[in-house]
């Protein structure tokens, strides 16, 4: 597989990780999603999610299986946040290595392409999911209100990087 595709996301959301809706998830054929922690759910310097967030993912439990990994090696921070989301979670999960993000598709013991990997970063997020085949997401990330993307140089170096190796920064039908 080309770098072009291992960076390639399915869907490229446009806005944060609440625009994904039931009917998304529906018309994508998945049963489970796999959630980025760290600016795909919360902001990076804080441990807490927003009450949208949660009325969210509430949302989406009664029909969807939902694990959180997160590269972040703060396990008392990441527990405490999958802890207040009712969600299983793993912290150091190295990615774009695939070895512990294996470990939640067997937990969810569903096929690998009816789960979603979401989150906020190319060369993460995107990278293991479509390493494993995974259906990718790559969504807008949280920020700290007042905060801009251009405030995070790395996602502005991943996407620069990205379209340098020829990756349309569009969805693949």
């Amino acid at each position: 597989m080309t770098w072009g595709k291992l960076l390639q996301p399915d869907l490229i959301l446009g806005e944060t990780v609440v625009g994904i809706t039931p009917d998304l998830i529906q018309r994508q054929g998945l049963r489970g999603i796999v959630l980025d922690v760290d600016e795909t759910l919360v902001p990076l310097r804080l441990a807490e999610t927003t009450p949208e967030v949660c009325a969210w993912l509430e949302q989406l439990k009664s029909s969807t299986d939902i694990w959180l990994v997160s590269n972040n090696l703060n396990e008392p921070r990441i527990q405490r946040i999958a802890a207040f989301l009712s969600v299983p979670y793993i912290s150091g999960a190295g990615k774009p290595s695939r070895r512990k993000l294996r470990q939640a598709i067997a937990a969810m013991n569903l096929p690998v392409n009816q789960i979603a990997m979401v989150g906020d970063r190319l060369f993460t997020d995107v990278l293991v999911g479509n390493r494993l085949g995974m259906f990718t997401i790559l969504v807008e990330p949280m920020l700290i209100p007042g905060e801009s993307v251009k405030d995070h140089p790395i996602r502005t170096l991943e996407v620069w990087l990205t379209q340098l190796l020829g990756v349309p920064f569009q969805s693949r039908p």
